[in-house]
């Protein structure tokens, strides 16, 4: 089942103009994209947002691809990838509406990360950094990164280049997310910084192999860069600047926004005091970042022995974690029968390892 509905995951996201976010709306109001690809073209038609022109590239698209054999086919040159009906794909995408159908790696997965047990900070800013921006970057991710918190930019020039090397000479890790395909290296100047995260750390993208840099690919880069985190500093930016683009992505998340000051003088500086203008979280410095993270574990600490569980049971609750989490996306998430996911959501609660939330939502006691 789970590599099935795997199968229709990715043969959804080949219909042309069909967004995140519809496709999230059929997978939820008809309980599995394999059964929405196999009904009656008419029965879509009751899902919001479904226009006819849609409606003519889907039946196109089903006429032309055979979601198993596409698995397999599409597989050959993109060996590593997540769906939204595999274990391992992030629990905060699965949190915000238009979770990507399709996220490709390369490099050294770490499971702890994408079950939010180690939080992702994303260090975002300007590519024509001052010796104030190069200076804060860097001493903010050494920081960050001897505490065990992974780093995540868009291995971009400027402040995300200076971020991610600094992770990486204090023995951190960091997480790239490209606007190309994971073997695409964009800007080529990145050559070296690519090679060390892809044996280091990990290189992700919503884009197949091969897929070259393309305008509208980098605001949905920076938004994947936001809903991948738990919280995003913006270090330097001008007032018309792509960290500010991810930082507004954040708020709209739900994610933290923290930024780094500086003189209204400092043209590069601008859009983080207009940043703090509208409410961001003003960082006075790495400690002052810390605390304002809340606790932390460090990635030698060992994590709380836990009782002898069902395999559902530790399923279920990988799934459910810090951040509260819907019964949907949980259900979504461990490719269970709702049944199921019910029954184990309660016992766990029992077992005093979770609590439920208003609105059906659970998050770790």
């Amino acid at each position: 089942m789970l590599s099935s509905e795997r199968a229709y995951w990715l043969a959804w996201s080949q219909v042309p103009g069909m967004g995140p976010i519809l496709l999230q709306k059929i997978a939820e109001g008809l309980g599995s994209l394999k059964e929405a690809w196999e009904i009656d073209l008419e029965e879509l038609k009751r899902i919001e947002g479904i226009k006819t022109s849609l409606m003519k590239a889907i039946a196109q698209t089903r006429n032309q691809l055979d979601p198993e054999a596409f698995l397999i086919q599409h597989s050959l040159q993109n060996p590593h990838f997540w769906t939204p009906a595999d274990p391992d794909y992030p629990n905060l995408l699965l949190e915000i509406q238009g979770m990507p159908p399709v996220i490709y790696y390369r490099g050294e997965v770490r499971p702890e990360e994408n079950q939010g047990i180690i939080p992702l900070i994303a260090i975002v800013g300007t590519r024509r950094a001052t010796e104030h921006g190069y200076r804060w970057a860097n001493k903010l991710s050494s920081y960050l990164a001897k505490y065990g918190i992974t780093i995540v930019g868009g291995m971009a020039p400027g402040i995300e280049n200076c971020a991610q090397e600094a992770c990486l000479a204090s023995g951190g890790r960091t997480i790239a997310v490209l606007g190309t395909g994971v073997d695409v290296i964009y800007p080529l100047e990145m050559r070296q910084l690519y090679e060390k995260i892809r044996s280091q750390g990990l290189i992700i993208s919503e884009y197949p192999a091969g897929s070259k840099p393309e305008r509208p690919h980098f605001p949905a880069r920076n938004r994947l860069i936001a809903a991948l985190c738990r919280g995003v500093l913006v270090v330097e930016a001008p007032e018309k600047s792509g960290a500010l683009i991810t930082a507004r992505y954040a708020n709209e998340l739900g994610r933290d926004v923290y930024v780094v000051p500086n003189s209204p003088d400092v043209v590069e500086s601008r859009g983080c005091l207009r940043l703090i203008n509208e409410g961001a979280n003003l960082i006075l410095d790495e400690q002052d970042l810390l605390t304002q993270l809340g606790s932390i574990p460090h990635l030698d600490q060992p994590l709380e022995s836990l009782p002898d569980l069902t395999p559902e049971l530790a399923q279920v609750l990988a799934i459910v974690q810090t951040e509260p989490t819907s019964f949907e996306a949980i259900a979504l998430s461990s490719n269970l029968a709702s049944g199921i996911v019910a029954a184990s959501l309660l016992e766990l609660e029992l077992l005093g390892l979770i609590s439920q939330l208003p609105g059906m939502r659970y998050i770790r006691s």
